[in-house]
């Protein structure tokens, strides 16, 4: 059972390890992401931030998509993570039981609006949000569990 699909560029770390994995009750944590599974050194850093008795695995967005379709993940209370708004569009497109997406961060770079504390979104980002909305998909920005629910489409 999907619990929640977050997109935050830190993908696993303490606020998102603890507090979120606690709120949902989730037993194992997928961070869909291209770049991560790349990166050895990235992934052993990642595993130092995974709560104990959590599961953890780490896959391409591709790879993501092939699990969650197959019913393998089926067993398991899903926190599902990714780095950027196009990875989560993809995930949603492909996997029906995603519904809703949670924007936890997305740092401030050049070409971005920053929207709120800890988002910040480019033209492509935008538009993405605007066709998911327009799908059905729900968005929220939340960092932590007990943030009120921000509507993003109301701060672009």
């Amino acid at each position: 059972m999907i619990k929640l699909l977050r997109v935050d560029h830190r993908l696993l770390h303490g606020q998102v390890a603890f507090s979120w994995t606690k709120q949902l009750g989730a037993d194992c944590i997928l961070i869909a992401n291209d770049e991560v599974v790349q990166d050895e050194l990235r992934m052993t850093a990642i595993r130092m931030s995974k709560p104990n008795g959590v599961k953890l695995v780490m896959k391409s967005v591709d790879a993501s998509i092939k699990a969650l379709t197959s019913g393998v993940t089926d067993k398991y209370k899903l926190f599902i993570i990714c780095g950027n708004i196009a990875d989560a569009a993809a995930l949603v497109r492909n996997v029906p039981a995603l519904t809703s997406i949670n924007l936890g961060g997305l740092k401030n770079e050049p070409g971005k609006k920053q929207i709120s504390k800890a988002i910040s979104v480019d033209e492509q980002d935008v538009q993405l949000l605007k066709e998911l909305h327009e799908q059905g998909v729900e968005l929220e920005i939340r960092m932590v569990p007990g943030d009120p629910k921000q509507d993003p489409l109301q701060l672009i």
